[in-house]
């Protein structure tokens, strides 16, 4: 039978990452592209988005899908699924470029901009929602708990990597997240990770404007 596994790091990153689809659309829809100011904030919140879904991508594909299917050898129906999660990625990257095309060359008005943001919006969410209903499910059958913590600090990058980039993802991760998702993520975390969420991460990055 299946493990039930602690998702809660996975499940909290994809509503950040749908949070951030949100404000996507509607810089797409609102942006005055003569509007440095507007584009300088846009483009910020843009560049925080792809960093953190290339790196929860190359996270899964180098650790995550690995260690599944190794616990999943010979279930050809369960390989076929993450064999679909890999060709998802492939199908998300062009279409990431073509976001950042649009926001440095957006033209007169967001037409090409919107036409961007709305098909990378559509994959994505495509691709989140499938891993959460057929991949997400086999993890308690391919590894065990502590396996699975494991690939987790692997997919963060493990020690010092994890340490850098804790200072801005937990921010992004959970700086909008509503208190449940909050909570969640910060009962996960030592003490003085908490104590420097609240106190230094999350003021410094929220100095920074993102989106509109």
């Amino acid at each position: 039978m299946p493990r039930e596994l602690d998702m809660t790091l996975m499940l909290v990153t994809h509503n950040a990452f749908r949070r951030d689809l949100g404000h996507l659309a509607d810089a797409a829809e609102r942006l005055d592209v003569g509007d440095e100011r507007a584009r300088a904030r846009v483009r910020a919140g843009w560049e925080t988005l792809k960093s953190m879904l290339v790196s929860h991508h190359v996270g899964e594909d180098r650790s995550m899908w690995p260690r599944m299917r190794a616990g999943l050898r010979g279930r050809d129906d369960d390989l076929a699924v993450l064999d679909a999660m890999q060709a998802e990625h492939d199908r998300i990257d062009p279409l990431l470029a073509a976001v950042d095309d649009a926001l440095a060359r957006p033209g007169p008005d967001n037409t090409r901009l919107a036409a961007a943001a709305e098909e990378f919006r559509a994959e994505l969410d495509r691709h989140l929602k499938h891993e959460e209903e057929d991949a997400l499910p086999l993890v308690g059958a391919a590894m065990s708990a502590a396996e699975w913590e494991r690939c987790l600090a692997e997919m963060r990058g493990g020690g010092l990597a994890a340490l850098r980039h804790a200072p801005e993802f937990f921010p992004w991760l959970i700086g909008e997240a509503d208190p449940a998702d909050r909570a969640a993520v910060l009962r996960r975390v030592p003490p003085p990770v908490r104590l420097l969420f609240h106190k230094v991460w999350l003021p410094r990055y929220s100095r920074q404007p993102r989106w509109l």
